[in-house]
């Protein structure tokens, strides 16, 4: 996927997201669409065009999200990284086995988030941001088998050879 394909489409997630979390009043749980994209870009984009695109992923959560300033930009890119890496042991060719990575890369991500939270925190309170990663997990995965098609849509249509008549 293209990098400006990517920042546009970055943006109406995040905003589709924000607005499905209010709207259906979930507290402790959201749809980390921001992961399933980098999870996407993990296994499809190379690697320049990947961590331009996740690092542009990761700025724009983290200027949506109110988190310490930078978080989600290295957590994005580390998890591009990480599942570019665990992408060279499996096979992710079909929707199932992408939401299984996305969730996977969710785990991580949000793992990680809740350590570096904790650790700028001065009180200390993660427990809440623990107890809504089960509900988290199981979003993602759903937003990654309804949104597997349209990745893989706007992929084939970015691989097109410009110039040839069909």
């Amino acid at each position: 996927m293209k990098f400006l394909v990517t920042v546009i489409l970055a943006l109406v997630l995040l905003t589709l997201e924000s607005v499905f979390v209010q709207q259906a009043g979930l507290v402790l749980g959201r749809v980390d669409v921001t992961v399933v994209l980098v999870a996407f870009l993990a296994l499809r984009a190379s690697l320049t065009e990947g961590a331009c695109s996740a690092f542009a992923v990761g700025y724009l959560l983290d200027l949506m999200s109110g988190q310490p300033t930078g978080l989600f930009t290295f957590l994005a890119v580390f998890t591009f990284l990480v599942g570019r890496l665990v992408a060279s042991f499996v096979d992710v060719r079909g929707p199932v086995a992408f939401a299984l990575f996305a969730m996977g890369a969710d785990l991580g991500h949000g793992l990680l988030s809740t350590f570096f939270t904790w650790l700028t925190v001065k009180d200390g309170h993660t427990a809440p941001l623990l107890s809504g990663m089960p509900v988290q997990l199981a979003l993602t995965g759903a937003a990654a088998l309804l949104l597997f098609p349209l990745f893989k849509r706007f992929e084939v249509a970015q691989e097109r050879p410009a110039g040839l008549l069909r």
